[in-house]
């Protein structure tokens, strides 16, 4: 019997016997039981879909494991259910499978499910089918976990980064930044003065009003890890156009900001884990600037940029200072270990 105040994963519980058996019926089945999971199979046989099948996977290796405004389980579900979400899609369900350290207390693991399944509801998406691995104490952070997502289609359009088209607006659903930079805090132990927030959160409802509302919708993006700068030079390269942002639009949190100059990084290049690119035509931008406020997660929603012909396959920017300057695709590690 599983004592989830007082005890921990042991290599046993990876063995396939009772033991896994047991850290099933104690914590996933509780958490994630849905009429799928509930039918105890090795995966799952899933009702048809109509429309064309959407399907994304991630991996998961943050350290610290909870951090002000999340945790690695809020942030597995957000991550695939936006992954999918951004080809267009209504995501449906995921699949989740945890390579879990010996000696991780159950305690942890018993937080880090309830959230997936509080994110799970959120999203209205289920988790129906997994798999758990135990690996030797000291070869993982505690707990790392990888999901895989499928969706339906939502949309006849093709949604992807080969799509932006010269004179399309480039809006941002939020600040920039807020998700390393509370990573990098929490880990060092860094308060500035306040605390700094993940914006970790699914966004499946947020795309589905841009797409009503902006049905010529170009590009969708969300701008994890390398930030808004190396996303958007994905997005240059791939569809073979240029973009020229305006340093002055671009919101980023006051704290977001201090923290970065005080460690030397550009928010521009730090991860975002609750924040959408959306590139729709300059007509439709203002009715998908407004159904995007209408969601708690978009509130600081702001074009901060076109599309352009010139120099295509690179970022510009308009500084503050009224010059240009160039946005490189990000080179090397900002911040190890964050999403």
């Amino acid at each position: 019997m599983i004592n989830i105040k007082t005890g921990r994963v042991a290599m046993t519980h990876g063995s396939g016997g009772r033991a896994t058996a047991e850290l099933i019926r104690s914590i996933f089945a509780k958490h994630f039981s849905n009429e799928w999971l509930d039918q105890r199979h090795d995966g799952a046989v899933l009702p048809p879909i109509t429309n064309p099948v959407a399907v994304s996977c991630d991996a998961h290796v943050v350290k610290p494991l909870f951090f002000p405004g999340g945790d690695i389980g809020r942030l597995a579900v957000a991550g695939t259910v936006n992954d999918v979400s951004v080809c267009g899609a209504k995501p449906l369900w995921l699949a989740a499978s945890f390579i879990l350290e010996e000696g991780l207390p159950f305690e942890v693991l018993d937080r880090v499910c309830a959230s997936m399944a509080a994110t799970a509801k959120e999203a209205g998406v289920a988790i129906v089918t997994g798999d758990t691995k135990v690996v030797d104490r000291g070869l993982a952070d505690g707990l790392y976990i990888s999901t895989a997502g499928i969706g339906e289609k939502i949309t006849s359009r093709t949604i992807a980064g080969t799509e932006a088209k010269p004179g399309d607006v480039v809006i941002v659903t939020g600040t920039m930044g807020d998700h390393g930079t509370a990573i990098l805090s929490e880990r060092e132990g860094m308060s500035f003065g306040t605390t700094i927030e993940s914006d970790a959160a699914p966004l499946n409802a947020v795309v589905a009003a841009v797409l009503e509302a902006a049905p010529d919708t170009h590009v969708l993006r969300d701008p994890t890890r390398g930030g808004l700068a190396t996303t958007l030079n994905e997005i240059a390269t791939e569809s073979n156009t240029g973009i020229l942002l305006d340093e002055a639009l671009i919101p980023v949190k006051p704290e977001v900001k201090a923290a970065c100059e005080f460690l030397g990084l550009d928010p521009l290049y730090v991860a975002n884990e609750g924040k959408l690119i959306v590139i729709c035509p300059e007509a439709q931008a203002e009715a998908a600037l407004a159904a995007i406020r209408t969601s708690p997660y978009g509130r600081d929603a702001a074009v901060v940029g076109r599309v352009t012909e010139e120099n295509a396959g690179f970022v510009e920017m308009t500084t503050l200072m009224g010059g240009r300057r160039g946005v490189d695709w990000l080179t090397g590690e900002q911040l190890p270990r964050i999403c």
